[in-house]
């Protein structure tokens, strides 16, 4: 089963993070995604640019509202995620929470995702994706 650990942090943990050696956090994150890949479970790793880069499309109306970041009333920003072929759940966590990541305002969401075969196969637009998952040699 695959899950995704998404890297989330509030505001004030993305200041203070401003203050840690970049060299550092490389190093720390380099040795997490080394032990991934030695355990054979990491199937994508990808950071995040800064949010204040980033723009956000609101489709509470129509035309949908497009505003450029850092973002207004922010609770929570997502930095990057991993995603991980595990047996379970559990196993997932246990990776989590051997992450580089501390501090106050600073958590890992886990969420399954889910297989194309668990979509109706006789489904169309499922059959589509499928049929191009299979000529980019994705399944």
């Amino acid at each position: 089963m695959k899950y995704m650990l998404i890297m989330r942090s509030t505001d004030e943990a993305e200041a203070a993070f401003a203050d840690v050696d970049f060299t550092e956090v490389m190093d720390s994150m380099g040795r997490y995604n080394a032990d991934l890949i030695s355990a054979g479970v990491l199937v994508a790793a990808e950071g995040l640019d800064d949010a204040a880069k980033g723009v956000v499309v609101d489709y509470s109306s129509t035309p949908p509202v497009v505003t450029d970041g850092p973002y207004g009333e922010t609770k929570e920003l997502f930095g990057g995620f991993w995603i991980l072929d595990v047996a379970s759940q559990e196993e997932a966590v246990e990776w989590a929470k051997r992450a580089p990541l501390a501090g106050p305002g600073t958590k890992a969401e886990i969420r399954r995702v889910p297989s194309i075969d668990e979509f109706p196969a006789d489904n169309k637009w499922i059959q589509k994706e499928r049929a191009w998952r299979e000529s980019t040699g994705q399944l």
